[in-house]
């Protein structure tokens, strides 16, 4: 390779990119990793309305909340291991491995023929969506400058509002016209494309290096996940909360989180520095997006069934009456992409979308049999714009704010804690819906029974009209008041997540003056780089370090 020194960049050329990445290719780049985010975040929302029938189909209605669970605990506990090995191999290889165990378990959750099997393959689909995540965005942190970086990370959350438009959409006319496996099948043409598209137009690496993988601190952090979010989910619902079962995987988990902080002190390269949690940004931002996760996730699972179950609607209209939400999402995850980047600033984002976040809960709380559509709308429309404010931004932040031989790990963190967010907040809500239902179906169907054959935990919107009318109606009217708990309960969470976005620090996002250095400092360490501007010379920059081969093509 050449060693003559490049001629001075300005801030803002080639929109912030490395050297050799002109705006057509990184356009392209960002569409090959669109495709990838795309089917992560498909499959987090088309699940979603067909799973009353998948319920009717394959039985076992206490698993419910696992088919979701299980996809989110395999996505939170291999997303350190996706981001610390691109960071340490290069991101394309993973990311491409990432598509085909995706497709491998979506593949297998289509065949699945019992709730077990579905269960079970969903999680080989999260482990999947795991690298999926990590590495689109650390991708783009590789190929543009964080002051560039929000437009094109407001892409992804644009991503996310689309297929979580198109993904309730198709799982409806899936279910209604063909079959709900179909809402697994679907991945495949897809993830052929991204597959193709990424071998075409992503950089490779130059060369290896040998490093050390941190297998124990891998093991005891999914260990650790694992027990912490199996209590959550079984406590209050398969065991009791004072039960033995529910106290050993209470105490193996934080015995588990003890020894991952041992082991990580002594690891040559740790899968999740420990040091991190140091710099500000990367603390504060983790604890937003855990709680952002909790109320999030948590809560936004029962608006389809809402609308099936009380309201009555199909699974394809239900998920037409989604849209509001992912218009919200997708309007302010855009914007505020647009306006970070010409004006360097966030810290408004996250606070405002907390804020929006906490109001629009709130409001869904107040939803039952008698709303209007119109109220309805404009209620989660409020959520969806909190949402699409804090999301993408917590990745902004987080990967301005640390060094880019950490950029990876860093990135794969803020998803690991948004995503272990997720998990606890499905399992607890879960826990909360199954244990308020039955107290107000008793209630209001006033002593009456469901009659043989039915069961409160496999309802579908096909056997609703197969009731007797006040049967019917009990039904609805616990279901309903159920459903407003679980939002209820979200809104305290959400205030903690705004409370916590006051603490996030302002700092400047940074404007590559020609490529990322490797070991460029955090930002929060006194500054040695390149004045704005000023020439870079080619023994500053060091493209095995930076992670992409030479630009030849």
């Amino acid at each position: 390779m050449a060693t003559a020194t490049p001629a001075p960049v300005q801030p803002g050329a080639d929109d912030g990119a490395m050297p050799g990445l002109g705006r057509r290719r990184i356009l392209l780049i960002i569409g090959a990793l669109m495709c990838g985010m795309f089917l992560a975040a498909l499959d987090q929302t088309i699940v979603s309305t067909a799973l009353p029938t998948i319920v009717g189909d394959l039985k076992g209605g206490s698993h419910i909340a696992w088919v979701i669970t299980a996809y989110l605990l395999a996505t939170t506990v291999s997303t350190p291991l996706w981001g610390k090995l691109g960071d340490m191999y290069g991101r394309k290889v993973f990311f491409q491995a990432a598509i085909v165990i995706f497709l491998i378990g979506s593949i297998l959750s289509g065949l699945s023929t019992s709730m077990i099997m579905l269960i079970a393959f969903r999680a080989v689909q999260g482990l999947g969506s795991g690298g999926l995540m990590v590495g689109a965005q650390a991708i783009v942190g590789d190929v543009v400058s964080p002051r560039e970086r929000g437009k094109y990370v407001g892409l992804f959350g644009a991503v996310f509002g689309v297929a979580s438009v198109i993904g309730p959409l198709l799982g409806g006319v899936f279910v209604d016209n063909l079959s709900w496996r179909w809402i697994f099948y679907i991945n495949v043409p897809i993830g052929v494309v991204a597959l193709i598209v990424v071998a075409s137009q992503v950089p490779g690496r130059l060369r290896r290096v040998h490093h050390t993988i941190d297998y124990l601190g891998t093991a005891t952090l999914s260990l650790a996940a694992t027990s912490l979010i199996l209590m959550t989910s079984l406590g209050g619902t398969t065991y009791p909360w004072a039960s033995a079962p529910i106290y050993i995987l209470a105490v193996a988990g934080a015995v588990l989180v003890g020894l991952f902080v041992l082991v990580e002190r002594r690891a040559a390269e740790p899968i999740l520095p420990l040091h991190l949690f140091r710099l500000r940004t990367f603390s504060v931002t983790s604890v937003v997006g855990f709680i952002v996760g909790f109320a999030m996730f948590g809560a936004i699972t029962y608006l389809p069934a809402f609308f099936q179950v009380v309201r009555g609607i199909s699974p394809t209209i239900s998920g037409l009456y989604l849209l509001p939400l992912m218009v919200g999402l997708l309007g302010v995850s855009i914007a505020s992409g647009q306006i970070i980047s010409r004006t360097g600033k966030y810290r408004f984002f996250p606070i405002a979308g907390t804020a929006l976040m906490t109001l629009g809960l709130f409001l869904l709380s107040l939803m039952g049999p008698d709303s209007t559509t119109w109220q309805d709308s404009l209620y989660m429309l409020v959520l969806g714009m909190g949402i699409g404010g804090v999301m993408q931004v917590l990745v902004i932040i987080v990967q301005n704010g640390v060094p880019h031989s950490e950029l990876g790990v860093a990135t794969s963190g803020a998803t690991f804690f948004r995503s272990i967010g997720g998990s606890f907040g499905t399992a607890i809500f879960g826990a909360i819906f199954s244990n308020v239902l039955v107290g107000n179906l008793a209630s209001h169907l006033h002593g009456l029974h469901l009659p043989a054959g039915f069961s409160s935990a496999d309802i579908t919107p096909a056997l609703l009209g197969h009731l007797p009318a006040v049967v019917h109606e009990g039904l609805v009217a616990g279901y309903a008041e159920s459903i407003q708990t679980v939002f209820l309960v979200a809104v305290p969470i959400a205030a903690l997540a705004f409370l916590a976005t006051w603490l996030i620090p302002q700092v400047e996002l940074k404007q590559w003056s020609s490529a990322p250095a490797q070991n460029a400092p955090a930002q929060n360490a006194p500054a040695q780089n390149t004045a704005p501007g000023a020439p870079v010379t080619a023994e500053a920059l060091d493209p095995q370090e930076a992670g992409w081969d030479a630009l030849d093509d």
